[in-house]
């Protein structure tokens, strides 16, 4: 199986993680949040860290990532192992606790973490190179003293199996004599472990898996967090000692520390949830089950054009027995009154589970409605479910949130070439779900979307006969004749209201937006000519206020710039920091492999290691004897070959050949073992520390390298290749997907924005976007997306890309690239690094580069104005 490639937005949710980790491992836990949201995601304002209450622990990393619903939690999971074992644990094969919020999710999880075929096994496979174990928490004698030295040891087990105040009454916690080889090596009088109270060995150590936990320190991962923040989870924490806690959930706790956080937009831009949701609230419950129904039927015809095989499934929510619409009511109402084939319906319920023993995703498989009442909440997980027809009284906000969740999901993670594919269904009774679109509206905050990204994504169709929608939302015709309107789908048909009068003639009123598809089918359908013109006149009238109200995007208007390209003799390419360094020539071996005592040593007196990472003087102690390697021994047992192997798999680069990258860790072990105050033992005990300088130490090299390349290509007199030709390369934004991780919530209300909605900025920011927005020479702007090459404008700098604040058109047809920075910033290398590129694009495409700032002459409408006047 081929390794699966993560989304952008679970490389950036990795990417931070990674950041924190690294800045938690050389500072503390607090410092390394504040250090991370404050400096690398340019954030002015954050919700102070919250240590962990948990006395003996407190300082322990304790962070939080944020993931709406259908965002791979458990991939991006099993990824955390090795990425946390790497920056922070610094140990080969860290023992890891795999917290999950039920019996049912442990179960899946654990066949996912199996199944050699499964995304989340081949994650662990590559990470550890398949020495790894997965055990069920019910299964931990299996493990041995041998399996913790020599693989990741991952226990998957749910909170409740250690939550409890009496220890005596949970297996976790017992003393068990097929423990008893992993405590022949643990000092007998080791804080924190429990002891027996009482009896004939009063005083020693239980032989107990919470002990041994206790003492190996496991890397903590909880899915779903919100679940576990009550004072017993915090008891579980303390008795089980963590080395670190990281939370996956769409619903932080109130008191998580949520260091990066996933919009639903993004998901959507990756192609992993279907949006909008289409709602539709009927006056019964029959209505709709019948609704449901045909929309189904609408949906398989539309899935036989797609190339994918896909299988449309309602999922019906049922009552429980001692309400009206149970699940025999409901079959019933499906088989007598739909004409549905009882084979065609699963029931999946405590006492039914038709779909255990079905797969659903065979072809041959007849499965077309699901009934349930809440069973399917958690564990069980189908694509091609995009239909929720909930005929219950439904209370419970979880219920309805997990239900939702399961029509959300896009088949093969991919966008379908139908339109209809691309969005998710819910059909419900107004009597049973008294004001659904706010109650819709709520699950999905509660699901991890924001409140805009609730409104826009959520489109109720209006009922039939109910009047709530706005009139500037619709329009009514009076016509001699009813037309017929059997010729619309279900969505237009919903849209389309007909009122008879007394006269004899008939009201028509069309909510919702007034596609041309809809108006040439319902022209069709009238008969009158003087009834057409009526129709059409008002139908057009209706379409221009409403592309008044569009923003550019909704109105697809273009949105282009030309990006930057090198010219080689044999054509264009798109210039990246990675082309300059490869026109330049890369030869890591031509670099010195050195580490001087400033950048790598060990004071022996104290037994420290120091080092230099980063710009940062670093100083950490020598791991204590629970690490996989102490000093005993190592001397025989360890060669320079075999510590540049080691070395070599750690710090490989996909730029640098594997011989040149052993010889080059040759010639640096052969030079630490030449100083006077290192030896083989030394550099293997510190062998996590060293391979972070010498990450260090080639990021540097590289830089040197991608900088004169840089130089060469862009700024030489001589030899200079840059150009711009926007029929080759371009970068044009995409007026449907805008993924935009967290959003503006300022005092300023925009109207020239080419989406709907606006990206975050801060406060000198929003000002600066106010300036341009009252340009009356901008004709729309954008706030550009940061680190996001898929669907935000960049600019190659000599390390990384630029991505300028703010892109405009004129209303000219010329582009403006603004950029903010604050007045501190304006001298740094950095900023002149990108006023430089800023202006080389500029003047090969012929357009406007702007570094604006307050400290700058002029207010920001003056600068503006300045610039492109």
């Amino acid at each position: 199986m081929a390794q699966i490639k993560l989304k952008n937005y679970q490389e950036k949710t990795l990417e931070v993680l990674g950041l924190y980790l690294e800045q938690a491992r050389f500072n503390d836990a607090k410092a390394a949040y504040e250090i991370v949201l404050r400096d690398h995601l340019d954030m002015d304002k954050f919700r102070p860290y919250q240590n962990l209450p948990v006395a003996g622990v407190e300082n322990v990393p304790y962070i939080c990532l944020r993931l709406p619903t259908g965002g791979g939690k458990t991939l991006l999971s099993a990824h955390t192992i090795r990425l946390a074992a790497e920056s922070y644990i610094e140990n080969d094969y860290p023992v890891a606790l795999w917290f999950v919020p039920s019996d049912a999710i442990k179960t899946q999880t654990l066949e996912t973490l199996k199944n050699p075929s499964n995304a989340n096994r081949k994650a662990l496979d590559d990470a550890f190179n398949g020495r790894f174990a997965v055990y069920d928490i019910n299964d931990y004698e299996q493990i041995r003293p041998q399996d913790i030295k020599d693989r990741a040891c991952i226990i998957v087990s749910t909170f409740q199996s250690f939550r409890v105040e009496d220890t005596d009454i949970r297996k976790v916690y017992a003393h068990n004599e097929n423990l008893e080889p992993h405590f022949t090596k643990i000092p007998k009088d080791i804080a924190g472990l429990e002891t027996f109270k009482n009896g004939e060995h009063e005083g020693q150590v239980k032989f107990s898996l919470a002990n041994l936990l206790n003492y190996w320190q496991p890397l903590v991962i909880v899915d779903e967090a919100h679940n576990a923040k009550s004072p017993l989870s915090m008891d579980v924490l303390q008795r089980i000692n963590p080395s670190c806690i990281i939370e996956y959930t769409a619903t932080p706790a109130e008191n998580s520390n949520v260091i990066y956080s996933v919009s639903a937009a993004e998901l959507k831009a990756e192609q992993m949830i279907k949006l909008p949701i289409m709602l539709a609230e009927h006056k019964t419950w029959q209505q709709a089950v019948t609704e449901s129904v045909l929309e189904r039927e609408n949906l398989e015809k539309i899935a036989k054009k797609d190339k994918d095989y896909i299988r449309p499934i309602v999922l019906f929510q049922a009552e429980s027995k001692s309400n009206d619409v149970t699940v025999e009511v409901l079959l019933d109402e499906l088989t007598e009154n739909n004409n549905i084939e009882r084979r065609k319906i699963a029931i999946a319920t405590g006492d039914q589970k038709e779909l255990d023993s079905i797969n659903i995703f065979d072809p041959s498989c007849p499965i077309e409605y699901v009934i349930t009442v809440q069973a399917l909440k958690e564990g069980w997980d189908c694509p091609f479910a995009y239909i929720l027809c909930s005929v219950a009284n439904t209370r419970s906000p979880t219920a309805i949130e997990q239900l939702l969740g399961r029509v959300l999901r896009m088949p093969y993670a991919k966008e379908r070439t139908q339109e209809a594919l691309n969005r998710a269904y819910a059909h419900v009774s107004s009597k049973t779900w008294v004001n659904a679109q706010n109650k819709l509206y709520e699950r999905l905050i509660s699901m991890g979307f924001e409140e805009e990204e609730a409104k826009e994504f959520t489109y109720q169709i209006p009922m039939s006969g109910m009047h709530t929608v706005s009139p500037t939302k619709s329009f009514s015709v009076t016509l001699s004749e009813a037309p017929d309107l059997t010729g619309l789908d279900l969505a237009e048909h919903a849209s389309v209201e007909i009122e008879e009068q007394e006269c004899g003639e008939v009201v028509l009123t069309v909510t919702g937006q007034v596609t041309d598809e809809v108006v040439n089918k319902i022209t069709k359908t009238v008969k009158k000519k003087s009834d057409k013109e009526q129709f059409l006149t008002a139908a057009h009238i209706q379409q221009k206020q409403q592309e008044a109200a569009l923003t550019p995007a909704q109105k697809g208007l273009d949105f282009v710039l030309p990006q930057l390209a090198l010219r080689f003799d044999d054509g264009l390419e798109l210039a990246e920091p990675e082309t300059c360094l490869y026109a330049h020539g890369w030869d890591l071996l031509s670099y010195p492999a050195e580490l001087t005592p400033a950048e790598f040593s060990v004071e022996d007196g104290a037994k420290h290691y120091m080092a230099d990472i980063q710009g940062k003087k670093v100083v950490i102690a020598i791991a204590d004897s629970k690490q996989q390697l102490s000093l005993e021994g190592i001397q025989t047992s360890w060669t320079e070959l075999e510590l540049s192997r080691w070395l070599d798999k750690r710090v490989k680069q996909g730029d640098v050949k594997q011989t040149d990258m052993l010889e080059f860790l040759r010639r640096l072990i052969a030079y630490l073992l030449a100083r006077s105050d290192l030896d083989m033992a030394k550099l293997v005990q510190g062998k996590f520390l060293l391979e972070k300088v010498i990450k260090e130490k080639i990021g540097q090299y590289r830089k040197q390298a991608t900088r004169a390349g840089f130089q060469e290509c862009l700024f030489s007199t001589e030899n200079a290749i840059a150009e711009t030709d926007i029929a080759q390369y371009c970068f044009k934004f995409d007026p449907a997907q805008y993924p935009a991780g967290r959003l503006y919530e300022g005092k300023y209300k925009y109207n020239k924005h080419y989406y709907p909605r606006v990206a975050y900025m801060n406060t000198e920011e929003s000002n600066f976007a106010f300036a341009l927005d009252k340009n009356p020479l901008v004709e729309f702007w954008v706030r550009n997306l940061e680190r996001n090459p898929v669907h935000a404008f960049w600019l190659p700098t000599s390390s990384d890309k630029f991505y300028p604040d703010f892109i405009a058109k004129l209303t000219d047809g010329r582009l403006l690239v603004a950029e903010y920075k604050g007045e501190h910033l304006m001298s740094t290398d950095d900023t002149k690094e990108k006023a430089n590129i800023g202006q080389l694009w500029a003047e090969k495409s012929a357009n406007i580069f702007l570094l604006s700032s307050l400290g700058k002459d002029g207010d920001f409408f003056d600068q503006i104005n300045n610039a492109i006047s």
